[in-house]
């Protein structure tokens, strides 16, 4: 993938994103002038189809375009909370890896960003063992002989960035004009602050300082170690850490013990960073973690990070225990005082959230231990209440800080279905609600 390829002048750029803006916008408004006299099933099954088409577009053309294009498509699809399933699969299709930038570029970009490049490393594979939407990670060696994995940001990635985000916006705004009547801001701000930092890694190099001091005493969680001095805004050197591949772990060369153990680290991996670190990492695709046959897990990409705030990890404590607890009525006040409520402010009727609140308990019944991906097939039963449920909900305002939450609760579940886990999930949220609240 070259520069070419990357598409990075500004206005060609532009020129993309406003057509696609201007396609996805024109369908908006042509569906809604047409729903004014359609009724019922019909009027939902257009706008349902509607939705597809613009989704396709904008798979189409943010993958073409890679960089903060293909980023903010990947945030959001993971973002289930907020879209149609059958919207989000399409945006999944922007989830496969980027083509590799070529080995001369890479030597170029490391090169200047490392002044002393030739002094600290001993050797770099310029063939990127791993590739993405804004950088790519290579395998190295320092000259004191530490195995190093070296992420090295793509050529002019900050300007096409910039050049992309205010077409960005506009493009999301209408298709989330599709699906909800809330106000589209808060959701934007969050994806761009989230976006913005994953371009500095140094941001992301402190993250990883910060994460590895609080997991320091919790042996089932490995966080890679920065190496400073060949760090930078534009390089990013971590220790080699190495595991078992996601595809090969979820595999049957494992047995359902040792996965049982991976998927127990994952869910408590969740709830300390939201409920006690209350610093989450908000990206749980699958392959930002390894695994090891002794039951730990080692966890890269520490980009996305969200900071929680106190009154918000309370909150979740809340709507955790009252599920367990089945105080089920006193869930859309728990919301409401999260800032989750209709447009206008009003609660969230009980009719809305009872059945969200039910779809978890077989996971959190005290017996028999819940299996993910067994017969009960949560994701299944998620999917069959989004369809049912989402066009009911267009009008929920959707606070920011609950965006990357949701994506990664969404992502999480994921990843216990495809490791099939069996866990003791009701005692492992009781646990970590129950010391939030406590505090």
């Amino acid at each position: 993938m070259g520069n070419d390829e990357l598409i990075t002048s500004a206005l060609r750029r532009f020129v993309k994103l406003g057509g696609l803006a201007g396609r996805v916008g024109a369908s908006v408004l042509g569906d809604q002038a047409l729903n004014l006299v359609r009724s019922g099933a019909s009027k939902e099954d257009h706008q349902r189809a509607n939705l597809m088409r613009n989704a396709a577009r904008i798979v189409e053309t943010l993958g073409e375009l890679k960089g903060a294009a293909m980023k903010v498509g990947q945030m959001l699809s993971l973002q289930d909370g907020l879209l149609p399933p059958e919207v989000a699969q399409v945006l999944k299709a922007l989830q496969q890896e980027a083509r590799p930038v070529p080995p001369e570029v890479i030597d170029l970009e490391i090169r200047g960003a490392l002044k002393d490049y030739d002094e600290l490393f001993e050797s770099l594979e310029l063939e990127a063992f791993a590739a993405a939407s804004i950088g790519q990670v290579h395998r190295g060696v320092l000259r004191d002989g530490r195995e190093v994995a070296v992420k090295i940001k793509y050529p002019l990635i900050d300007e096409i960035v910039t050049a992309d985000l205010s077409n960005l916006k506009t493009i999301l705004k209408a298709l989330f004009t599709l699906v909800m009547d809330g106000d589209f801001d808060p959701i934007w701000k969050e994806v761009r602050d989230r976006l913005l930092e994953e371009l500095d890694y140094r941001h992301e190099a402190e993250n990883i300082r910060r994460m590895a001091e609080l997991h320091a005493e919790i042996p089932e969680i490995i966080v890679p170690r920065v190496v400073d001095e060949a760090s930078s805004r534009n390089v990013l050197t971590m220790e080699y850490v190495e595991g078992i591949p996601p595809a090969e772990a979820c595999s049957d060369d494992y047995d359902s013990e040792l996965k049982d153990r991976w998927g127990s680290a994952l869910v408590e991996f969740l709830l300390r960073g939201l409920l006690d670190h209350r610093m989450l990492h908000a990206d749980p695709n699958l392959a930002n973690f390894s695994f090891r046959d002794d039951g730990r897990i080692v966890v890269y990409d520490y980009g996305c990070v969200k900071r929680v705030p106190a009154e918000v990890a309370s909150g979740y404590s809340d709507l955790i225990l009252a599920a367990i607890e089945n105080r089920k009525s006193e869930i859309p006040e728990i919301l409401h005082r999260m800032g989750m409520s209709k447009e206008g402010g009003a609660p969230l009727p009980l009719e809305l959230t009872e059945p969200w609140v039910e779809i978890f308990d077989p996971i959190l019944a005290p017996a028999p231990p819940y299996t993910f991906g067994g017969d009960d097939e949560f994701f299944s039963r998620l999917m069959d209440l989004k369809l049912r449920t989402w066009s009911y909900a267009t009008d929920v305002r959707f606070p920011e800080d609950l965006v990357f939450i949701s994506r990664t609760f969404a992502g999480h579940f994921g990843n216990l279905s495809t490791l099939r886990a069996t866990g003791p999930w009701r005692d492992l949220a009781l646990e970590y609600a129950g010391r939030t609240i406590d505090r």
